[in-house]
């Protein structure tokens, strides 16, 4: 989230301009004492409007942010049913850390935790532990936090006198990460994209481990490009590590996308708990767990995995609630949602869904590849989401003016650089969700086919600073 400072008092329109920023109808009695009493817009206004005219001020202002269906961006869910909107509205005002009040909506959240342990084939869903957060963010950081307390408990020697921790990670990972490192004071060790592998090598994340890394992150779904990283072959490179040197290091997957695709379109893909050094997995409810915003999960594989100091508990109905959060007020809205979609839905529901966004991505891939101007580097075959840039012979405009054009027709398709070792590389990617049809491909396609003829006839790339550029922060 960005950050805001106050606006200046210098900046506050006068109060002519407020005055016509109303529109006399939002006075519903008195069409004159609604333009008398435009509100200031930097500070608090000096007493109250009616909620239709708040209202109406807040709706007009929103009216300029874009259209969240045609955001090809985000990875987070746009559209629900009626159904579940209501459900939501109903269970805003219950704070999810208070178990004891809202013990049903604790209930629910412990059946989503436990349908989630046998999704992912935990030995046994019954023993594993989980609690959901606001999103994939904190679930890692809870999962990071546990890694990193239970290696300081093996090097209690160690720590914090003479040993510092590190945590081993593809570049590709999500800034969320980068960020636990600078907050929880871990050295990040990087594997670098090389050639056209743009996610982590097994092998360069085993070499980089040592008696001080508390574990290596796997990704199921870079945001990227949308590929799955191999993760039994990581475990298999930590296998090794363990028999030549005794270093037992776990595994985190971090499943934000993947982990609620993968288990539906992908059954025989071992990446999960079948994999004994699998100790913990994080998944965001708000992407295609088809959830709004914001949910997510972080599931250890028994109660080992979870140190018990981490653990605060809430008595409720004579019973014992644990809880693990670093938020401790957040509406039970997102978790009542999560188990509506898990109800509605089944397997065969979110197999046929998932499936879906996949074919719909896979037969956009290759009709945005049948135009001759772009090159695919993944094609919507593991997650629904593909990256693309331009081809060697494509010289008039860069993937930056794609984006640019696309955005004056609604469609917001971000264009980024990649990491080390390929800044030399600038792409387009494409996320398809639910609720991103057929006929919403096709009208892309129309738009895309639109300006092309125009990106070809400039003399040259428009876009001088790429990371000015850039529409991909996240």
């Amino acid at each position: 989230m960005s950050l805001h400072t106050g606006s200046p008092s210098s900046t506050e329109p006068s109060r002519e301009r407020r005055r016509l920023a109303l529109n006399p109808f939002f006075g519903e009695a008195d069409p004159v004492a609604g333009m008398e009493t435009a509100p200031p817009r930097h500070r608090l206004p000096d007493g109250p409007m009616p909620p239709s005219t708040a209202y109406q001020l807040v709706h007009d202002e929103l009216m300029l942010d874009g259209n969240a269906r045609l955001n090809l961006a985000t990875f987070v869910t746009t559209w629900m049913e009626p159904q579940a909107r209501v459900l939501m509205g109903e269970c805003c005002d219950k704070n999810m850390i208070d178990k004891d009040e809202y013990p049903r909506t604790a209930e629910l959240e412990r059946r989503c935790v436990a349908m989630l342990a046998d999704l992912w084939n935990a030995p046994d869903p019954s023993a594993a532990v989980g609690c959901s957060t606001t999103g994939s963010s904190e679930a890692c950081m809870l999962a990071g936090m546990a890694l990193k307390r239970r290696w300081a408990a093996r090097n209690a020697d160690r720590y914090p006198a003479s040993a510092r921790p590190n945590l081993v990670m593809g570049i590709n990972v999500q800034v969320c990460w980068e960020k636990f490192c600078n907050f929880w004071e871990i050295e990040a060790r990087q594997v670098p994209m090389e050639g056209d592998r743009f996610h982590l090598d097994p092998q360069a994340a085993a070499d980089l481990c040592d008696e001080n890394t508390i574990g290596v992150v796997g990704v199921v779904g870079s945001t990227f490009d949308g590929s799955y990283e191999p993760i039994a072959e990581l475990c298999a490179a930590l296998d090794a590590l363990q028999q030549r040197t005794g270093l037992d290091v776990p595994v985190h997957v971090d499943g934000a996308s993947g982990g609620m695709i993968a288990p539906f379109l992908d059954p025989d893909l071992v990446w999960d708990f079948r994999l004994p050094r699998v100790s913990s997995i994080n998944t965001s409810g708000h992407k295609y767990g088809l959830v709004y915003p914001g949910v997510g999960w972080a599931l250890w594989r028994s109660p080992a995995e979870l140190p018990e100091e981490l653990v605060f508990r809430v008595n409720y109905l004579g019973g014992d609630m644990p809880t693990f959060a670093l938020n401790f007020s957040r509406p039970g809205s997102q978790v009542v949602a999560q188990y509506y979609t898990f109800l509605r839905l089944g397997r065969d529901g979110y197999r046929a869904v998932q499936q879906s966004s996949r074919d719909i991505a896979c037969g956009l891939a290759g009709k945005i590849e049948e135009l001759g101007d772009f090159r695919l580097l993944t094609r919507g075959d593991q997650l629904p989401v593909f990256a693309l840039t331009t081809t060697p012979d494509v010289e008039a405009y860069d993937v930056f003016d794609v984006s640019r054009r696309l955005r004056e027709h609604g469609w917001l398709v971000p264009a980024y650089t990649f990491p080390a070792n390929r800044q030399d590389l600038s792409v387009l990617r494409v996320v398809c969700r639910n609720g991103f049809s057929s006929d919403l491909a096709d009208l892309l396609m129309e738009d895309l086919r639109l300006v092309l003829p125009e990106l070809r006839r400039q003399p040259h790339p428009l876009s001088h600073d790429k990371q000015a550029a850039t529409s991909f922060h996240h």
